[in-house]
């Protein structure tokens, strides 16, 4: 039984220092991002598959650091025997995340009538031509199975003609039908309330959005602009039954 004891004490021991040097690891990769971009947020620091560097999130960027913080690489990193891009499959769970935990009830949804067999979130600018172009096919979209989500990225940013369009769509008492005719080349009428618009903009910044339409797959990949039915339907079932993460515009 002392034994035992003394054993298992040891065994704590021993992973105390473990647990000290992973944590002094990782604030000298923290301390070493800061320094290239001062008072920037780093998400998260975890260990890479590439020996001796961890992989750091921040936004929606992914960078390696060595683990004495002086090398830093950016780019796609590959598995090459799996044929696997290891970058966009790691940043493709942390948007799925981000997307998932951002709550239905403050998207605007077109589904089609039963289950839908896949749910696309697309980041949408009202003044977006291939935005509206893309909402010309919203009832095919749903007729082929496929739910659309709409969060706002009015590209111009706040307090700009965009973004209140965005806001009076929101505030509208039917936002599907607001949003239609916006879309359409009608201009809403103008209208205040509490909406999350600001917050669905930052969102698609912290997911990667650089254009709109900015289409994601449920797995958090960026699939695309505009595809038309025929080129979703096809990413959509490519992606599932891969179990990867989609290229844009393959």
């Amino acid at each position: 039984m002392k034994r035992l004891v003394l054993l298992t004490a040891l065994a704590a021991l021993a992973v105390v220092p473990m647990a000290h040097a992973a944590d002094k690891g990782e604030a000298v990769v923290r301390a070493a991002v800061q320094k290239l971009v001062p008072n920037v947020k780093v998400d998260t620091v975890e260990k890479s598959p590439i020996a001796g560097y961890y992989q750091v999130i921040v936004g929606s960027q992914l960078v390696y650091v060595s683990e004495d913080g002086r090398y830093v690489m950016q780019g796609n990193l590959y598995d090459a025997e799996a044929k696997l891009d290891l970058t966009a499959a790691r940043l493709s769970r942390e948007h799925v995340a981000k997307l998932d935990a951002y709550p239905a009830s403050q998207r605007i949804t077109f589904a089609p009538q039963g289950k839908p067999k896949y749910k696309i979130t697309v980041f949408t600018d009202i003044d977006c031509g291939y935005c509206r172009k893309m909402h010309e096919h919203i009832a095919e979209y749903n007729a082929r199975g496929i739910q659309v989500d709409y969060l706002f990225f009015p590209r111009s940013g706040p307090n700009t003609p965009s973004f209140d369009k965005a806001v009076s769509v929101w505030c509208a008492a039917d936002r599907r039908k607001a949003l239609t005719d916006a879309k359409a080349g009608q201009t809403p009428s103008p209208l205040k309330c509490d909406n999350p618009i600001a917050q669905e903009y930052q969102l698609g910044i912290s997911v990667g959005v650089d254009g709109t339409p900015a289409v994601y797959a449920p797995d958090g990949s960026k699939i695309g602009g505009y595809l038309t039915p025929d080129q979703l339907e096809a990413q959509l079932q490519r992606l599932a039954s891969s179990g990867t993460p989609a290229k844009p515009g393959a």
